[in-house]
């Protein structure tokens, strides 16, 4: 089949794309020269009744959960729409810092919806990108023909800012659909004025392209885009391959800053500035590792160090050849140093592991015989549902199987599973209540325009109509 692009964006009641939900999802598929393939699309997913959404998200998007129940499809009927009619053969989804926020969101649906969280990103030719860090390696290395957006004296590189900087639509941002519309004229605009480096960064989403210039077999210096970098230089450095990661990835290390002040630290010392808190990096006197987890599946802006040659390329991000050969050699006279980084970063500390079924997409991956399982799940209808009791091997699907049948095919519940889901709902409400109302309280003191006010009133009419009687004072703040 012939390759597509399909953009996309997502608005969600929250940020957490374990704990929170898709509210509004917009796409449009493209051919590989940008032109629009197909009718766009944009749907709302019913928020269920027992999620309390962030206000402050609300306020953001202005979309209610009375809008999404009225206007939207199930999880589960979403779910189908995206396997079966958006993430088809042979598509490249792309979105804006998607590979970080939105595709978390639409694994994390699918797992709780028995759909393979996994394969809609990489089965089938399928495969996903990411603009955001293509956008900050075009702007350090190649930003001729592109107005680039400053706030405060400082680079920003905002969907909304970029799009109203370079004369592109973007009537509404924070809809799903207008940040659809504007992504692709970024992307529009970047293939136009920098077309080689728009099609080489395309080629490196393939982890393979990514490992053959990134590897530890042949350590290289390379040039690295990255969130974490400094805005300072554009968000970019020449890093060089250390050690081994987790999962078959590699840490790299920034070759701006001198290892010779790190390579003779011991382990614990390492591991304070690996471990440090947010509030110790900001700390007067603390210097930070400049070391990184590069992970090859996420599509990272990377390139040769012959980009640098051309247009002046090194000054851009205020490094030269002769700093980066001398750090390189520090670095490969002390491997005792990158023995050190990768035990440290193979014995860091676990995330506290969630305790929930929902949140546990992470925890392991399912054997053969539940994932067919999942799939008889996935494919049964609510009058099948209703007598169908598969006996899990893993034992995160029971409470999954439940409350998959609760939100989008209730009737399928016994009296019994129905005693359950409730007791289980309620008891979620009320975890989720003290921050909903705290944020409420906050924003209730706020001058907010007519439209806030209106998001505001129906979240708290939201909150009385799902709230279990029990759940206490409810009353909108004063």
């Amino acid at each position: 089949m012939t390759q597509t692009f399909f953009f996309y964006d997502l608005e969600t009641s929250g940020l957490s794309g374990r704990d929170d939900r898709i509210m509004q999802f917009a796409g449009q598929r493209t051919d590989m020269n940008l032109n629009p393939v197909g009718d766009p699309v944009n749907i709302m997913v019913a928020l269920n009744d027992d999620t309390l959404p962030s206000p402050d998200a609300l306020m953001v998007t202005g979309i209610t959960p009375q809008q999404t129940v009225a206007d939207g499809y199930s999880e589960a009927q979403f779910a189908d729409i995206l396997l079966k009619e958006i993430f088809t053969e042979d598509t490249i989804v792309v979105g804006y810092n998607s590979i970080r926020f939105d595709d978390e969101f639409i694994r994390h649906l699918l797992w709780r919806n028995f759909r393979d969280p996994y394969e809609w990103s990489w089965r089938d030719g399928r495969s996903r990108w990411d603009l955001l860090d293509v956008v900050r390696m075009t702007r350090a290395l190649r930003p001729d023909g592109i107005h680039w957006p400053v706030v405060d004296g400082v680079p920003a590189n905002r969907l909304e800012l970029l799009s109203k900087e370079n004369g592109i639509s973007h009537e509404n941002a924070h809809d799903a659909m207008s940040d659809v519309i504007a992504l692709i004229g970024v992307a529009k605009l970047i293939k136009s004025k920098q077309p080689q480096l728009f099609e080489y960064l395309l080629k490196m989403r393939d982890k393979k392209e990514v490992k053959k210039l990134v590897n530890l077999d042949e350590k290289q210096p390379f040039v690295y885009s990255s969130g974490r970098f400094e805005s300072d230089f554009q968000k970019t450095t020449v890093a060089f391959p250390l050690t081994a990661g987790k999962n078959g990835n590699v840490i790299v290390y920034d070759l701006r800053y001198d290892p010779t002040q790190f390579i003779n630290l011991d382990s614990k010392e390492l591991a304070k500035k690996i471990y440090a808190t947010w509030e110790e990096r900001k700390a007067e006197g603390f210097v930070k590792l400049p070391v990184k987890e590069l992970q090859y599946n996420r599509a990272p802006a990377v390139a040769p160090l012959g980009v640098l040659e051309q247009g002046d390329g090194w000054a851009k991000i205020n490094m030269s050849p002769e700093t980066i050969e001398q750090h390189k050699r520090t670095l490969l006279s002390a491997p005792h140093f990158a023995e050190n980084i990768r035990t440290l970063f193979e014995n860091k500390p676990e995330y506290k592991k969630a305790s929930d079924s929902e949140s546990q997409l992470y925890d392991g991956f399912l054997d053969d015989a539940d994932k067919m399982r999942v799939q008889a799940v996935a494919a049964a209808n609510e009058k099948k549902l209703s007598d169908f009791h598969p006996e899990f091997r893993d034992e995160r699907l029971d409470s999954l199987l439940l409350r998959y049948k609760a939100r989008s095919f209730p009737k399928s519940l016994s009296a019994d599973e129905a005693a359950q889901w409730e007791e289980w709902r309620v008891a979620h409400i009320q975890s989720q209540l003290p921050a909903f109302m705290k944020s409420m309280e906050r924003l209730s003191k706020q001058q907010l325009d007519a439209k806030k006010q209106y998001v505001m009133q129906e979240m708290q009419l939201w909150l009385e109509s799902i709230a279990p009687t029990d759940t206490g004072d409810t009353q909108s703040p004063e």
